[in-house]
C-alpha cells in the first residue's frame, strides 16, 4: 500500500476538529463470515458482495483482521476491549440461563484426552464498562439491532448502555428460521409477513431509528447481522440465481463419501471450492443489507459525518454441510462455505477460524479504496472508537487492545503481540486440543497444552508471510524462535491472570488416538430440519419443495408443490399456507389472471405490494377469489396500472384436496397479447 505522508497535517486537524463535532459510528458485525466469503480478497468467485465492496471503496481494508474463532468471545471483547483469556468468556455460552462470570478449569477429564478443558463464563462481569455505556454517557443516541449472544436480561442491550433493543433476543441465531415466522419471545416484535427474511427487516428497523432519532445527538447504531450463522436458508429466487451460477461446476460427492474423506484424512477441507447455493444466497443478503444502510446514510446526508466499521464475529463455517440441488436435477453434499487458501474454520485456532474480512471507512481520515496489512484484532475496536470519537478511556479498567488510529491514517505501525486462547477440546475439522498462539510479526505460534512427549507443552510454527495455509510446521528447525514466542505466551499467562488447562490426571496412554486430532467425528453435520429452498420443517408444517427452477420464482409457505399434468399442484398443509412471488418488479400492469382448479370449492386470497410499501397494507390491495371447483377457471383481478407491482401472495386455506395452477399472468393495458409477465407451469 502506498500512503501520501504529506497528507497527515490535515488529517490530524481533521482528527482534532472531531472533538468539537463528535462523529457518528455505525458497526456492522456479521456473523460466521469467513475471510475468503466475501469480494475483497479475489477468493470468491461464487459470492457476490458489491455493497461491501463499495464500502471498501469509500475506506480502508484490513487484510489481517482478526477475531476469536467463536462468536460470543469475539463480541464481548468488542464490547469491553479485553481479550477472552482475560474477561473469561471463551466460549458461545452466554444464552445458557446459568450466570457464570469467571471461568474455571476442569480438574479432571475423560481419560483419551491429556490436558483438562477450561469451562467458560456465560456473562460479562457487570461492573466491565461496554462501549455502548460509554458512548451513551457521553450524549450519544445508541440503539442495537440483531444478534447479542451476550446473555439474558439483566445483561441485555437494554441493560447494557442501548436505548433500543431490537428484536431483544438472546440466543445464538434467529430462533427457527430466516424466513418468517421466526419464533422470536418478543410479542412486539413479530413478521411484517409470512416469509419477510429476518436480514431485511432488521435493516428496515435501523433504517427507521435513524429516521426517528434524536437529531441533535450524535449516534452509535450496533447493526449486528443474525447472517450467515446458522439456521441455513435463504429466498428461494436467490438459491435459484447461485444454483445457475455455479451451472455444472458442483462436484457431486454422497454424504458418505465426503463423511469418508473427513474421517480419514487430514487434507485441508478448505481445497474444496465453495459450491453452496443456499449459502451463497446468505451473503446476498448480508450484503443487501449493508447496501440499505448506506443508502440510507447517503439520503439522510449523513455520510461524511459517520464512520462506518464493518466486522466478521470469526471465521466462516466449514463443519456444517447441506444437501444442495444441482442445475440438473442432482442432489449433492457440499460444506457450507470454504475458507481457502486459510486452514480451518469456525472453532478453529488456525487461520480459516480467525481471520476475518474487516472494512473501516472514517471520512476524511482513511484514504478512500486503501488497504492496510496492519495486524489488528476484535479487542481494538474499543480503544480505537474511544480515540476515534474523542471519547475518554475508562478508568480503573483493564484495555487489552490496541488503538490502531495511526494506520487508520496512513501511518506505518507495528502491532504488539497478539494473543487467542482456546482453551477446550474442538469437533471442528482442523481442531486442536486446549491451545493458545501468539502472533508477531511474521510468525504464529500456538502452544497446545502437555500434548507433547511426557505431557510438554506442543508447538506449531508457522511463517504467516510464506505459508498462509500454516501447512509446514517450521518448530522443528527454528526451536530458537520457539522459545522467545512461548515466553512472550508464558509472561502473558501470567501477567494476566489466564485460566489455563491443567494435565489430566486420569489421563491414559492407551486409549489416546492422535490420529483423531483435527478431524470432524462423524464428518459434516448435517442439519436435521433443513429442507432444500425452505425455512425449517417444523416451522411451516411440513413444507416441501421442488426444483425452484421450476417454480419460474413461486415459492410455497405452508405446504407442498408438485409438477405434474403441466400443472403446479399445491397442497396446503398449514393455516398460513402461502403461494408467494417476492420477485415481481413489473410497471404498468392493470390486471393478474390464473388459470385455477381445485376438486371442491374454497376461497383465496390474493394480496400485493407496490414499490415503496414495506410491508402489506393491513387494508387494501387484497382481493377474494372464490373458486367453484371441479373443473379449470379462469379468473381475473384488477391491479393500480400506474404503480409498480413487486411482490404477490396467494393466501390458500388448509385443505387435503390439491390445487392445480395452470398459469398465472399479469396484463398491461388489459390487453391479452401485451402481457407484462406470464409464468407457465
Amino acid at each position: 500500500m502506498k500512503f501520501i505522508f504529506f497528507l497527515i497535517p490535515a488529517l490530524l486537524l481533521i482528527d482534532s476538529a472531531s472533538a468539537e463535532n463528535p462523529k457518528n459510528i455505525v458497526l456492522i458485525l456479521a456473523d460466521d463470515l469467513g475471510w475468503s466469503d466475501t469480494s475483497l480478497f479475489g477468493k470468491t468467485t461464487l459470492y457476490e458482495t458489491p455493497n461491501i465492496q463499495r464500502l471498501a471503496s469509500r475506506g480502508m481494508t484490513f487484510s489481517q483482521a482478526y477475531a476469536s474463532p467463536i462468536c460470543s468471545p469475539t463480541r464481548a471483547s468488542i464490547m469491553t476491549g479485553q481479550n477472552p483469556a482475560r474477561h473469561g468468556m471463551t466460549a458461545p455460552a452466554a444464552h445458557l440461563a446459568q450466570e457464570i462470570f469467571n471461568a474455571v478449569v476442569n480438574e479432571s477429564g475423560p481419560p483419551h484426552q491429556k490436558s483438562t478443558n477450561v469451562r467458560s463464563s456465560t456473562r460479562l462481569d457487570p461492573d466491565l464498562p461496554m462501549l455502548s455505556e460509554l458512548l451513551l454517557k457521553a450524549g450519544y443516541e445508541t440503539a442495537h439491532f440483531g444478534k447479542w449472544h451476550l446473555g439474558r436480561e439483566p445483561h441485555s442491550p437494554i441493560e447494557r448502555g442501548f436505548i433500543i433493543d431490537l428484536p431483544h433476543w438472546w440466543g445464538p441465531g434467529p430462533k427457527t428460521s430466516y424466513l418468517a415466522p421466526w419464533g422470536y419471545e418478543n410479542p412486539d416484535f413479530i413478521e411484517g409477513f409470512p416469509g419477510e427474511h429476518i436480514e431485511d427487516r432488521m435493516a428496515n428497523e435501523a433504517l427507521n431509528w435513524l429516521s426517528s432519532r434524536d437529531k441533535s445527538k450524535p449516534f452509535y447504531l450496533n447493526y449486528w447481522q443474525f447472517s450467515v450463522h446458522a439456521p441455513f436458508g435463504a429466498k428461494p429466487e436467490l438459491i435459484a440465481k447461485y444454483r445457475k451460477k455455479l451451472g455444472s461446476s458442483v462436484i457431486p460427492q454422497t454424504r458418505s463419501a465426503v463423511k469418508n474423506r473427513l474421517l480419514s484424512s487430514h487434507e485441508p477441507l478448505t481445497n474444496l471450492p465453495q459450491q453452496s447455493p443456499t449459502y451463497a444466497a446468505m451473503v446476498h443478503s448480508l450484503d443487501d443489507a449493508v447496501g440499505k444502510l448506506l443508502d440510507k446514510l447517503d439520503s439522510e446526508g449523513l455520510t461524511q459525518d459517520t464512520i462506518i466499521i464493518f466486522y466478521s464475529d470469526n471465521g466462516g463455517n466449514i463443519h456444517c454441510g447441506l444437501e444442495e440441488i444441482a442445475i440438473n436435477g442432482d442432489t449433492y453434499i457440499t460444506p457450507i462455505t470454504s475458507n481457502h487458501p486459510l486452514r480451518g474454520g469456525k472453532g478453529s485456532i488456525y487461520e480459516g477460524g480467525i481471520r476475518v474480512p474487516a472494512v473501516i471507512a472514517w471520512p476524511g481520515v482513511t484514504q478512500p479504496g486503501t488497504t492496510s496489512n496492519v495486524r489488528i484484532q476484535s479487542t481494538d475496536l474499543y480503544p480505537t472508537i474511544l480515540k476515534m470519537l474523542s471519547v475518554d478511556r475508562p478508568t480503573d479498567h483493564q484495555i487489552d487492545g490496541v488503538d490502531f488510529t495511526r494506520a487508520l491514517k496512513g501511518e506505518a505501525m507495528d502491532r504488539e503481540p497478539m494473543f487467542t486462547l482456546v482453551p477446550s477440546h474442538g469437533a471442528t475439522p482442523h481442531w486442536l486440543p486446549p491451545s493458545i498462539s501468539v502472533h508477531h510479526g511474521k510468525w504464529k505460534l500456538i502452544r497446545t497444552f502437555y500434548h507433547g512427549k511426557n505431557q510438554a507443552h506442543e508447538y506449531r510454527l508457522f511463517n504467516l508471510e510464506t505459508d498462509i495455509g500454516e501447512m509446514q510446521n517450521l518448530a522443528a528447525t527454528h526451536p530458537e524462535i520457539v522459545d522467545k514466542l512461548d515466553l512472550l505466551i508464558t509472561d502473558y499467562i501470567r501477567s494476566t491472570n489466564v485460566v489455563v488447562p491443567r494435565p489430566n490426571p486420569k489421563f491414559d496412554e492407551s486409549v489416546f488416538n492422535a490420529q483423531s486430532i483435527g478431524v470432524q467425528p462423524g464428518g459434516l453435520k448435517m442439519p436435521r430440519e433443513f429442507i432444500r429452498d425452505q425455512a425449517p420443517k417444523k416451522q411451516l408444517g411440513g413444507t416441501t419443495l421442488i426444483d425452484s427452477e421450476k417454480m419460474l420464482g413461486w415459492t410455497i409457505r405452508g405446504g407442498s408443490a408438485s409438477i405434474t399434468h403441466e400443472a403446479l399442484q399445491i397442497k396446503a398443509e398449514s393455516k398460513q399456507a402461502l403461494l408467494i412471488n417476492s420477485a415481481i418488479n413489473v410497471d404498468g400492469a392493470n390486471a393478474l389472471r390464473i388459470r385455477i382448479k381445485t376438486s371442491k370449492p374454497i376461497t383465496t386470497t390474493l394480496q400485493w405490494r407496490v414499490a415503496g410499501q414495506e410491508r402489506f397494507p393491513d387494508t387494501g390491495q387484497k382481493v377474494s377469489l372464490d373458486i367453484k371447483g371441479g373443473q379449470w377457471e379462469e379468473m381475473s383481478v384488477d391491479l393500480p396500472m400506474n404503480e409498480k407491482i413487486i411482490h404477490f401472495r396467494f393466501l390458500l386455506p388448509k385443505t387435503n384436496q390439491a390445487i392445480e395452477v395452470d398459469w398465472i399472468e399479469l396484463l398491461v393495458n388489459g390487453n391479452k397479447n401485451y402481457r407484462g409477465k406470464r409464468w407457465d407451469f
